[in-house]
């Protein structure tokens, strides 16, 4: 039986193996899914430890530029971010990195949510692993402006650097902020304590700006 994790830390709060185990059910594979909780400071090590068996991985908090440099090889997307969050081992053995986040992140807002991305305002919180994958596919979508807010704003600058030749980004530190967006992303680990992220509530106009969390913890 193929065995997969996801890896990460903290991950005791992942909906990944249920979620794996019920498509795997929808499509009659049989596979062993399971959380793995990686030591802060030798990812790569335990990596390797697993894909001595292991066919694949999802990577989370806070391992995806780590597991960007492990891949031997990268997908467009994955090289683009700097982050990756699906290691694949392929048939010679060596390790695939793409970088599902932002496709993902982007047909949840339009296709489930129903919303429309062209033309909107869009504030992006965080400058990790996560943003890195939702930067491009968002640009994608042509909204008017896309502010990346971090608390350590020359992270948040290096990736506007990074991404300005695709459309409106820019940088902020999270109390720059005062005017409504029409679209919020957290992108940071503050919910993953139950926290929210240092931001005004002028930015949320009450009917009209939407809301958005890439992450979460075990309990809403």
């Amino acid at each position: 039986m193929d065995r997969y994790v996801v890896f990460g830390n903290p991950i005791g709060h992942s909906k990944s193996p249920l979620i794996h185990r019920l498509f795997a059910a929808q499509t009659g594979e049989q596979l062993d899914y399971s959380t793995m909780l990686a030591p802060l400071e030798d990812f790569t090590a335990c990596a390797r430890e697993f894909f001595q068996q292991g066919r694949g991985a999802n990577v989370t908090v806070p391992f995806k530029e780590e597991a960007y440099r492990l891949a031997n090889t990268l997908t467009e997307r994955a090289q683009r971010a700097g982050a990756v969050n699906t290691l694949s081992k392929l048939d010679d053995g060596t390790l695939l990195g793409d970088n599902t986040d932002g496709a993902g992140l982007v047909r949840d807002l339009t296709v489930n949510a129903g919303l429309t991305l062209q033309g909107k305002r869009i504030l992006l919180l965080g400058a990790g692993g996560a943003v890195r994958g939702a930067l491009e596919p968002l640009l994608a979508q042509q909204p008017s402006s896309l502010i990346i807010a971090n608390r350590t704003v020359e992270k948040a600058e290096l990736l506007a650097e990074l991404f300005d030749d695709l459309g409106p980004v820019s940088a902020s530190g999270f109390d720059w902020l005062r005017e409504p967006v029409d679209v919020i992303i957290n992108a940071t680990s503050a919910s993953l304590s139950g926290d929210v992220p240092p931001i005004a509530g002028s930015l949320i106009e009450p009917g009209k700006t939407f809301c958005y969390d890439m992450m979460y913890a075990k309990q809403p």
